[in-house]
């Protein structure tokens, strides 16, 4: 049986410490689009209504702000096209929840078509990106990932005005204090001038711009790197500060320049499972005096201390991580998302798809399975939207369809048995 994580539909990835603090996880597998990153159209902006209570406590909050040395002229220009967000508290309520194995979790994180898009931006952007590096000590390929992962490298930077939807979170009081100490960081970047409220867009959630950072996460990471006075992430035309933002938040999380997240191992027969995990580190000689080897059949690098990680179980692939894996961790507090943008910066840079197969997921169905039966799915008029072996919610909408056609019980589940009567 696989092992699967949990993950909730947020538009937000709130960048780093945000990640943390509010207790969300991005999903980070939409389809990435294809061209540049303005080429695909944006979602609708939400609209304000009318709110009474909104208002009685948006007049309680400006002498908090002003509190905290937010000028009144910087509260009337955010606050006078703001307001009540109900969609906004709707999702908030209602995140949907669904499984992800690690094998469609990476099946979606390193797509075909997101390794061929960061590949293309890898080329675009080489000038700056190296000079990211000179900086930071980020290779270009790892910046290039996390940009990916957190917007489809500028496709989905979101359109919801952040200060509406932070002054919605918090007044509505689920998680009150946190989005009103987000709320106070946005008003602060207004303040220095960083941007203007028409262009402090983002998710629903207050993430904003090419690396998703929530307010006090761009306070302390965001860097000016054109030197044009304004740490502008939000830029479509030009990401150069968003990526340099994005590495600056890896250096100062500990990121080693000359060394690698990780890599793919093979584990020997027999292999102790009880020592996998992060909370287990041993040298590379060590993990190699038990026979772990790299993909190649070589002992594995020496990069200090490591750990052995099997996501997806004793039978699915195994990784070896060094401590650079940790500054993808503060980045996204998830293991799955540390290795899925390692593995997405390693395929940028050229390297290999997972080497090692995944067990079959809890239908009894392999990935070919899978991407078989979304094929004939489609092919039946019963559009997957995708053919990635990930079964997700596009993929289980066309199963409904066809079971609804074919007067079979609707359950929206692959199967084995679904799989040879559509052959």
């Amino acid at each position: 049986m696989s092992l699967v994580v949990t993950t909730m539909v947020v538009a937000a990835c709130a960048g780093g410490a945000g990640s943390q603090q509010s207790g969300q996880q991005s999903t980070a597998i939409e389809t990435p689009a294809a061209g540049t990153p303005t080429s695909p159209p944006q979602p609708p902006v939400m609209q304000t209504a009318p709110n009474p209570a909104f208002d009685t406590w948006l007049d309680n909050f400006r002498p908090r702000a002003r509190a905290e040395g937010i000028s009144e002229t910087t509260l009337n220009a955010a606050f006078d096209q703001a307001g009540f967000l109900p969609d906004v508290v709707q999702r908030d309520r209602n995140q949907a929840e669904f499984t992800l194995t690690l094998e469609g979790y990476l099946g979606s994180a390193a797509s075909d078509s997101r390794v061929e898009n960061g590949r293309a931006m890898l080329a675009r952007y080489r000038p700056v990106l190296d000079s990211i590096e000179a900086r930071y000590g980020v290779p270009p390929h790892v910046v290039v990932a996390v940009w990916g992962m957190e917007s489809n490298y500028g496709s989905n930077l979101g359109t919801v005005p952040v200060i509406s939807a932070l002054a919605t979170l918090a007044y509505d009081g689920r998680r009150g204090a946190f989005f009103e100490q987000q709320l106070i960081a946005a008003l602060r970047i207004l303040q220095n001038g960083d941007t203007t409220p028409d262009r402090m867009t983002g998710s629903w959630a207050g993430a904003m711009g090419h690396t998703q950072f929530i307010p006090t996460t761009y306070e302390a990471y965001a860097v000016d790197f054109t030197g044009d006075g304004r740490r502008d992430i939000w830029s479509a035309a030009d990401p150069t500060d968003a990526l340099a933002s994005a590495a600056a938040y890896l250096s100062r999380s500990g990121w080693t320049s000359g060394e690698p997240w990780g890599l793919e191992v093979q584990l020997p027969a027999g292999f102790n499972h009880n020592l996998t995990g992060r909370d287990t580190t041993r040298s590379a000689g060590q993990w190699a005096s038990m026979g772990v080897r790299d993909m190649n059949g070589n002992p594995p690098p020496g990069y200090g201390s490591a750990s052995i990680l099997t996501l997806a179980g004793s039978n699915g692939p195994a990784f070896m991580v060094f401590d650079n894996f940790g500054a993808f961790l503060r980045y996204n507090n998830s293991e799955f998302y540390a290795v899925g943008v390692g593995h997405l910066s390693d395929r940028l840079n050229g390297g290999p798809p997972i080497q090692a197969a995944f067990p079959p997921d809890e239908y009894g169905m392999m990935r070919g399975d899978r991407r078989d039966l979304q094929r004939l799915l489609t092919e039946a008029g019963f559009d997957t939207q995708g053919v990635d072996g990930a079964i997700g919610p596009n993929s289980e909408a066309a199963i409904r369809a066809y079971q609804r056609s074919q007067g079979l019980p609707v359950t929206g589940e692959p199967s084995l048995e679904l799989l040879d009567r559509l052959r």
